[in-house]
């Protein structure tokens, strides 16, 4: 960056984020009032489910079961214990039936039945001691919530001489829901404390460091306010709450550091304030920019899946980076405005070392030269370019047999089990699976529809019968033209067989038109779902961000090896999620209690947020390393000084984005614990150990062909690509005459530079 005049452009960008920041911070102010009124409540409005395709065989399959027989698809069940006298006492058996009534009475809930009325088996514990009374509680998921809320107090408990438990899916759903709040509200207070003492150490000013806290909080208010609005329009799932927590406080530390590190930079090489805001908008806020916009696109590629629940993340992930990102390229500037150089006021490392030198914290330069290639970081990338190919082999390697586990990944689908072990909803489902006869849960329903007679029905249930993997068939109930049978699997509820099953009752055929539900259906139907959108998500993350990356370097090889080393740098996140969550390894320590699968959405979801906060810390070290080779024309000088100015950057935002999930991986919700830790695992896995060796090595390795272009992709960056830096023509033509043809795109960085901001 030239020394000359480097302050004297004031674009139009800096000239309306400067020219009022008092107006601008007390906008600001009111506006996240009002998202705070705007928001409340937030959690309550949102659903718990969301795995199933909306358009698949099985969901339609289960709406026509419920409107047709809505005893078919019980959704609460009552376990009731008659103690030592046995569910057949003829006692018992008229207190239950008087039970049974009673929740037939109530309001919002069709279907009852119990063991007492149908005398079926499959309601009966094997040991006499307890059984079930089934009923359905219509609506959308919030009003069958409301309702069990509303019912439960008064069944629950003690009932004459019986003790009843409530469970069944709406119990398990309801449960799970408010354990999230609850976790969700105890992560926040463990990370915003924590978040701010690592900020403190990171920028030694108590000042500085409240700044990136306090757009965390805008965003996340913000983002609450706006998942409130689209609860009005469509479903939301509560799990996305997590990463709007997550995401607002993470994206809002790596923004305000980045910006604000590069503000306090400026003001230290003697550079007046505003010159310093319009010079940190113009490097650090064009970063921040394609920064946000590549997460933005990881996060929106979960919008071609048709599940409610990978959608929402989609939601809220949008929401939350676009609000991070605006409140630091217009807020932070008008409080930096504001604070000037008291932006390094109360500096409490002098409580831990007085004299000691002052130096730009997160930049890792401490005590080191003025040029930025020395110091701590600046040595690793000078040691790891000297031994290029012994370090991207050996980090390239470790990477993957860190992800071998995921070659035996095992889809599934969510059930209690994601619950705490003293959830009341979970001790319902275990009891009825270590009690009861058959595959409670685990059954099939085909749909009959178009009408048939008695002997064709009989015909289809006798061949159905006859299928390999099938205990027993019951039914037909028959309505009208409406018929339904329950198809018992020999295997469990959403093993291979089951799975397997679920297709050879799909290709049986029939004298009417079927259409096959249950667990192991709508399990088929989401993998199916998610396997045929996969490449059209995937498509979309990687097209642009290589347009994208594009943009920012004007280089062909660069966007191609983000895009690489990013999704190497997922390796142990995903071997881990094999290893420890569906394995069971470490399932003690961490308390909860391992199903032998993964929930199918979920390396969906763990890909597309890992991915882009992987993106995030890549933009950050390629705009700096693109800046210094834009200025210099010396490649591996280049290297070396952007991870020299943004390693301990990278780091210490990585560092605390890690504790923010972590925080959120202490959740009694096993879905949620796997999202935190293994987000987590991956943000610290790619900040240590891709962009502090795998980067510089492989940069090294391709050498001044890494910021090659065509001639015909040059100029289109001349036109519509951006450079962060702000490099002086001078300086930039003679670093033309040394790069030769690789820097071809170097020798206009000037012209680029004149796009003001």
């Amino acid at each position: 960056m030239s020394e000359v005049n480097r302050g004297s452009r004031t674009g139009g960008w800096t000239r309306f984020v400067t020219a009022r920041p008092r107006l601008s911070l007390l906008v600001a102010l009111v506006i996240t009032a009002l998202a705070v009124f705007a928001g409340s409540g937030v959690g309550d409005r949102m659903g718990s489910g969301g795995w199933e395709d909306p358009a698949a065989s099985s969901t339609y399959a289960t709406k026509a079961l419920e409107r047709e027989f809505p005893a078919s698809q019980p959704n609460l069940l009552l376990l009731v214990d008659a103690g030592d006298k046995g569910v057949d006492d003829p006692a018992v058996a008229a207190e239950a039936r008087r039970l049974t009534e009673r929740l037939a009475a109530e309001d919002g809930v069709v279907g009852v039945g119990s063991y007492w009325q149908t005398r079926a088996p499959a309601l009966r514990a094997e040991d006499g001691g307890e059984a079930l009374i089934a009923a359905r509680i219509v609506g959308t998921e919030k009003e069958a919530g409301e309702t069990l809320e509303r019912i439960a107090p008064e069944f629950r408990g003690t009932q004459g001489s019986l003790d009843v438990s409530v469970g069944g899916p709406v119990a398990v759903r309801h449960e799970m829901q408010a354990i999230i709040q609850e976790d969700l509200l105890r992560a926040e207070l463990i990370a915003l404390p924590v978040t701010l003492v690592l900020l403190v150490m990171v920028f030694g000013s108590a000042i500085a460091a409240l700044l990136p806290l306090g757009i965390g909080i805008v965003a996340i208010l913000g983002t609450n306010a706006v998942l409130r609005g689209i609860t009005e329009i469509t479903d939301v799932s509560v799990f996305a709450q997590n990463l709007t927590t997550a995401l607002g406080l993470g994206l809002a530390v790596d923004y305000a550091l980045f910006i604000v590190r590069r503000f306090r930079e400026e003001l230290a090489e003697g550079v007046e304030v505003r010159d310093a805001v319009g010079i940190t908008l113009r490097t650090a806020g064009r970063t921040v920019l394609f920064s946000a916009l590549t997460v933005a696109v990881s996060l929106a590629a979960m919008m071609v899946f048709p599940q409610y629940f990978l959608r929402s993340f989609a939601y809220a992930g949008i929401a939350v980076v676009l609000l991070a990102a605006a409140a630091a390229l217009i807020l932070l500037p008008a409080a930096l405005m504001l604070l000037g150089h008291r932006v390094n006021s109360l500096d409490l490392r002098r409580l831990f070392g007085k004299g000691r030198k002052k130096s730009i914290p997160g930049d890792g330069t401490a005590d080191g030269p003025a040029d930025g290639t020395s110091g701590g970081w600046g040595r690793t990338a000078a040691l790891v370019m000297r031994r290029a190919p012994l370090f991207a082999v050996a980090t390239a390697t470790g990477l993957v047999l860190l992800g071998l586990p995921f070659l035996g990944v095992k889809f599934g689908t969510a059930d209690d089990r994601q619950l705490p072990s003293s959830a009341e909803a979970r001790v319902v489902q275990e009891d009825i699976r270590s009690g009861f006869p058959g595959s409670p849960g685990g059954g099939l329903e085909v749909l009959g529809e178009g009408g048939a007679t008695a002997a064709e029905y009989a015909d289809y249930r006798d061949r159905v019968a006859a299928l390999p993997d099938v205990l027993r068939v019951e039914g037909p109930v028959v309505s009208g033209d409406h018929a339904y049978f329950t198809v018992l699997p020999r295997g469990e509820a959403v093993d291979q067989d089951t799975q397997r099953l679920v297709r050879e009752l799909r290709a049986e055929p029939a004298a009417f038109d079927t259409s096959v539900t249950g667990t192991a259906a709508v399990l088929v139907d989401s993998k199916d779902a998610i396997g045929d959108r996969l490449p059209l998500a995937a498509g979309i993350i990687v097209v642009v961000t290589l347009l994208l990356v594009f943009l920012l370097t004007g280089s062909v090889l660069i966007p191609i090896q983000a895009v690489a080393l990013n999704a190497l740098s997922l390796t142990a996140m995903f071997g881990a999620v094999v290893w420890v969550f569906q394995d069971g390894h470490l399932s003690g320590f961490l308390g909860f209690t391992p199903t032998g699968d993964i929930e199918t959405t979920l390396p969906v979801l763990m890909f597309c947020v890992a991915f882009g906060l992987s993106m995030d810390y890549g933009v950050f070290l390629i705009s700096r390393i693109k800046e210094e080779y834009d200025r210099s024309g010396d490649h591996e000088r280049s290297v070396i000084f952007g991870l020299q100015r943004t390693g301990g950057l990278i780091t210490a935002a990585a560092v605390i984005l890690a504790v923010v999930m972590v925080a959120i991986g202490t959740s009694r919700v096993t879905n949620t614990m796997m999202l935190g830790l293994g987000i987590a695992l991956a943000v610290v896995m790619d900040a240590m150990v891709v962009r502090s060796l795998l980067v510089p090595a492989v940069m090294k390795l391709t050498g001044r062909a890494t910021w090659w272009a065509p001639g015909p992709l040059r100029r289109f960056h001349d036109r519509f690509g951006v450079s962060e830096g702000g490099s002086h023509p001078a300086a930039v033509a003679g670093a033309t005459d040394s790069a030769g043809g690789a820097g071809g795109a170097v020798s206009r960085a000037g012209e680029r530079d004149k796009i003001g901001v």
